[in-house]
């Protein structure tokens, strides 16, 4: 069995169906094992059950239902099948800490610091079998570039990156190391309880640099600490990027036993990455984890 194309094509089919009745059966059949060994070892793979499994997603969307839609509470349990509203109040302040009521009413989506649960339309086309992440430690690594600020509604990184690659041939600038990084810096501007679109991020973009001795002018020098990180595989577009951390952010963030630290996250760019347009492409994604 071949640990991630199985367990992404389950995460897949379960992500497809959360509205429809959902069966450990059924989930076992779309991916063409028996109900005896599947359910094993998914358990063994994920680290839950399952029916555990479902009964969380849903409560990831019923999180985003309640805030993104102008549906009734018992509307958004029943669609969910859970057996009643009471029921779906008890599961729901259990794992938010209030009420579906209060959720609605705080208006403010805190579940994930509004990284929204994965919809149906960001999941076709996204390749889950490399989305299960491996635990590595980074090796330190200095990289030089420049900072500026984005946020996803004004996301300016395409004219940063042309910048920066102008700036570097028109001085000659030439580095061992092909390896490009896009670093996530940790600050108060994307707590997770204040994030949103309008949210500005410090973005450092640059190019993985032996040394200090030779930085290039307008440019500055980036150190990045070798500690462990989870370390997941985009392959596609970069259009399709997104579709990758809405998996993330939606679905390994919310189940992970794992715990994110305060450092910043990256990108990076190595020789597998091979153009913005190419379906072939891989982008290495970085979470700093404790």
């Amino acid at each position: 069995m071949k640990d991630k194309q199985i367990i992404g094509r389950a995460v897949i089919f379960i992500e497809t169906n959360l509205y429809e009745p959902l069966t450990v059966e059924s989930v076992a059949n779309a991916v063409s094992y028996s109900y005896y060994h599947f359910h094993r070892y998914f358990q063994a793979v994920m680290g839950e059950t399952i029916g555990s499994y479902i009964r969380s997603r849903r409560l990831t969307q019923a999180a985003y239902d309640l805030i993104y839609s102008n549906r009734r509470i018992l509307d958004i349990a029943v669609s969910l099948y859970f057996e009643s509203a009471e029921s779906f109040t008890r599961a729901f302040k259990k794992r938010y800490g209030i009420t579906p009521t209060e959720y609605r009413k705080n208006g403010v989506d805190v579940l994930i610091g509004k990284h929204h649960p994965m919809q149906l339309d960001k999941i076709t086309g996204c390749n889950y079998a490399n989305l299960l992440p491996e635990i590595v430690t980074f090796e330190p690594k200095s990289v030089v570039g420049f900072k500026f600020n984005m946020s996803i509604e004004k996301n300016n990184s395409i004219e940063m990156w042309e910048k920066l690659n102008a700036q570097l041939a028109k001085q000659d600038y030439i580095s061992m190391n092909k390896n490009r990084y896009s670093i996530y810096e940790t600050g108060v501007t994307c707590l997770s309880n204040t994030f949103d679109k309008n949210s500005e991020a410090a973005v450092f973009i640059g190019i993985e640099t032996s040394g200090g001795s030779n930085i290039p002018e307008g440019m500055e020098l980036k150190e990045i600490s070798g500690e462990r990180y989870a370390k997941f595989i985009h392959k596609g577009t970069v259009k399709n990027l997104l579709s990758t951390y809405y998996y993330i952010w939606g679905v390994w963030l919310p189940k992970s036993s794992l715990q994110l630290d305060d450092r910043d996250d990256l990108e990076c760019y190595t020789e597998q990455f091979l153009g913005a347009e190419n379906e072939e492409s891989q982008i290495e994604i970085y979470f700093s984890i404790e």
